[in-house]
C-alpha cells in the first residue's frame, strides 16, 4: 500500500494493483465521493416515481383483494339462501314435485364454486395486468400472444372446451342430478356422478357408463315430475266388457288404499278402454300416475292384483297368438338333375366341333 499527499496536504492510501491483473485501475477518494454523489443524485430524482409507482401497485392489490373477497362472499350468500329455499319446500307437496334438498345442494355448491373460481381468475388477471401496466410494460404484445395461444388451445383441445361448457350449461339448467334415471342417448341408468366434463351411470346390469358431457345431445329424465304406469291386460272378446271394468276398477280402488302404494300413486288407477281388438282377444289398458322411479314396481302390483282379481270373477286372461308348426319344405324333383349341355346334341356345333375326324383311306 503507498501513500500520497494531494496538494492540500491530505494524505491519500491506495493500493497497488495486483501483478496478475495490470488493468485494473486504482480508485481515489474523489471518484468514490463523485460516484456517491451521482448516485444519490439519481435517487433523488427518482424516489418520486418509484413511491408513486408503489402507491399504485398497493393500491390494485388492496382493491383487487378486497373486490374478490366481496365477490366471494356474495356468491356464498347467495348458494346458502338457494340451499334454505330448498329446505324450507322439503317435505310439502310442492316439494315432491320438485328436486329433493341433497341435489338442489350439491348444484348450487357446484354453480358457486364455478362462478368463484370465475371471478377470482377475471378479478386477480385485471389485476396483475394492471401492475405491469404501472411498470411501463407494453401489454400490446402480450395480450397478442395470449389471444394466439387461446385460439390455438382452443382448436386443439375444442373437445375438451365443448364438454366442460356443455357441463356448465347442465348443471345451471338442472337437467339432471344424482340419483336420477336417465336416457343419454349413447347410455342410460341411474346418475351416480355428475362432473363438469364426465357423466357416470349405472346400468341397470350393474355396469358404469362415462359419458362425455359434449357427446349428449338428448336427455330423458325418468326421475322428474311424475311417471307413468300402464298395463295391458289381454282378456277373451266374448267377455263382459262392463264387468272386466268393474272387477279391474274394484281391484285398482283397493290397492291404492293400502301401504305403500297410496304414497306412490299419485292419481286415481284409470281403465283407459280397448286399445287393440281381434278375432281371438282383445286388450284393456290400464294407467295411474306415480312417483318417480317407482312406474316398474307399480306396474308389476297391477298386473298382480288385476290377474288375481280376474281369476276370481272366472274372467280368462289370454295370451297372442300360438306360433304356427312349419310345413317341412317340399323336395324339389329337378334339384338332382343335371344342367341341359350343348353336348346332348350330336346336330349342335359344339358336338360336331369335338367329334374326331375320319382317318383317311390310304390304300387307294
Amino acid at each position: 500500500m503507498n501513500c500520497e499527499r494531494l496538494p492540500g496536504g491530505l494524505p491519500v492510501l491506495w493500493s497497488a494493483p495486483p501483478t496478475d491483473d495490470p488493468q485494473t485501475v486504482p480508485v481515489t477518494l474523489d471518484e468514490a465521493a463523485e460516484k456517491a454523489t451521482n448516485a444519490a443524485g439519481w435517487v433523488e430524482q427518482n424516489w418520486a416515481t418509484w413511491l408513486n409507482t408503489g402507491l399504485q401497485i398497493l393500491l390494485i392489490l388492496v382493491v383487487a383483494l378486497t373486490l374478490r373477497m366481496l365477490v366471494r362472499k356474495a356468491l356464498t350468500k347467495l348458494i346458502a339462501r338457494m340451499n334454505r329455499s330448498a329446505q324450507a319446500v322439503e317435505g310439502t307437496a310442492l316439494g315432491g314435485l320438485l328436486v329433493n334438498a341433497e341435489r338442489r345442494r350439491q348444484r348450487s355448491e357446484a354453480i358457486g364454486s364455478v362462478l368463484r373460481s370465475v371471478a377470482s381468475f377475471l378479478i386477480l388477471g385485471t389485476a396483475g395486468l394492471m401492475i405491469l401496466g404501472a411498470f411501463k410494460i407494453d401489454l400490446a404484445p402480450l395480450l397478442a400472444s395470449a389471444g394466439v395461444a387461446g385460439v390455438a388451445i382452443g382448436f386443439g383441445a375444442r373437445n375438451l372446451v365443448t364438454d366442460f361448457l356443455s357441463g356448465v350449461f347442465m348443471i345451471l339448467e338442472d337437467q339432471y342430478g344424482v340419483g336420477d334415471s336417465i336416457d343419454a342417448g349413447v347410455a342410460s341408468g341411474e346418475v351416480i356422478e355428475v362432473g363438469l366434463r364426465v357423466t357416470k351411470l349405472r346400468g341397470v346390469d350393474g355396469e358404469i357408463w362415462y359419458v362425455r358431457n359434449g357427446e349428449i345431445k338428448r336427455i330423458g329424465n325418468l326421475s322428474q315430475g311424475w311417471a307413468t304406469a300402464a298395463v295391458d291386460v289381454t282378456v277373451r272378446p266374448t267377455e263382459d266388457l262392463d264387468r272386466v271394468h268393474e272387477v279391474i276398477t274394484e281391484a285398482t280402488e283397493a290397492m291404492s288404499k293400502e301401504e305403500p302404494w297410496n304414497e306412490r300413486l299419485w292419481g286415481p288407477v284409470e281403465v283407459l278402454g280397448l286399445t287393440e281388438v281381434l278375432l281371438d282377444s282383445m286388450t284393456v289398458r290400464v294407467s295411474a300416475k306415480t312417483m318417480p322411479g317407482k312406474k316398474l314396481g307399480v306396474e308389476r302390483e297391477l298386473r298382480w292384483r288385476i290377474k288375481r282379481a280376474l281369476d276370481r270373477a272366472g274372467i280368462r286372461i289370454v295370451g297372442g297368438i300360438p306360433p304356427q308348426a312349419e310345413e317341412p319344405a317340399k323336395s324339389d324333383p329337378t334339384a338332382g338333375m343335371a344342367a341341359p349341355s350343348v353336348f346332348a346334341s350330336p346336330s349342335s356345333p359344339q358336338s360336331a366341333a369335338a367329334t374326331p375326324l375320319p382317318k383317311p383311306d390310304m390304300s387307294k
